[in-house]
């Protein structure tokens, strides 16, 4: 198939992804990406990887759904898929799984360095929040926070390390003299996502570190009170042994709903 015939194969597929019919469209997803074992570079495969990442980071409610998703295609992607461009250190070609990863990693690096920071529209008024360039700007932002927290759940599910996952959140908070809205609104999210898995003993000096500089950022009259009261609310979750007493949004079955 053509890329643009995989392109919106997968994208319908994608739409209609749901809890209930995870097992069967998650299979039907697979079989577009497995069509790499006709290919030498892995390109319909980086594509799928491509499509599935758009979609995640663009509903970060249902970004728990998504990393399930990853997680499958990395347990069950065909091991003939290769691309012998990429090759392991003794000269071995990466393929099946290994290569799944290395692309998921790839693109959530690439995406993550390139940034997200936006400058909304000064002006406010109601004609400026009909502009296209106040659409524009939020659409970044979003996909932004959506970005975070894929790769949040991606950790949650063992597919990125947890070395990644404290880089992530030096990086976001390394500004404490001139703090950043977008950034620590991020470190929250992530914080919030992964903070349960990554506060064990081994790392609790780092934790108690972040949560030094967030009670501080939480203080700070240079962040908007809507980021403060974030900030405060994710030094309520640690405290309270990271037990969310909000229930949690993302996808649902039918029967949890009724």
């Amino acid at each position: 198939d053509s890329p643009e015939i995989i392109t919106k194969k997968v994208k319908g597929l994608l739409n209609k992804l749901t809890l209930e019919k995870f097992e069967s469209l998650s299979g039907k997803i697979l079989e577009y990406a497995n069509q790499s074992t006709e290919e030498t570079d892995g390109t319909t495969l980086q594509l799928v990887i491509q499509l599935l990442f758009e979609k995640a980071t663009d509903e970060p409610n249902f970004s728990n759904l998504y990393a399930q998703l990853a997680h499958r295609m990395l347990q069950r992607i065909d091991p003939e898929v290769r691309d012998e461009n990429l090759r392991t250190r003794d000269g071995k070609v990466v393929a099946g799984g290994a290569l799944f990863r290395k692309y998921l990693l790839t693109r959530c690096q690439s995406e993550y360095v390139k940034g997200w920071k936006v400058s909304m529209p000064e002006n406010s008024g109601a004609e400026q929040l009909m502009s296209d360039e106040y659409y524009e700007a939020m659409k970044i932002k979003r996909r932004g926070l959506g970005l975070v927290k894929f790769i949040g759940e991606l950790f949650k599910l063992d597919m990125l390390t947890e070395k990644i996952m404290h880089e992530c959140v030096r990086q976001l908070l390394s500004n404490m003299s001139e703090p950043e809205e977008e950034e620590a609104e991020s470190m929250s999210k992530l914080l919030t996502t992964v903070g349960s898995k990554l506060d064990r003993p081994e790392a609790r000096h780092f934790m108690d570190v972040y949560f030094g500089r967030i009670r501080e950022l939480s203080q700070s009259d240079k962040l908007s009170s809507r980021i403060r009261f974030m900030l405060v609310d994710l030094l309520e979750l640690r405290s309270n042994g990271w037990h969310n007493r909000r229930e949690q949004t993302g996808p649902k079955t039918i029967a949890q709903i009724h």
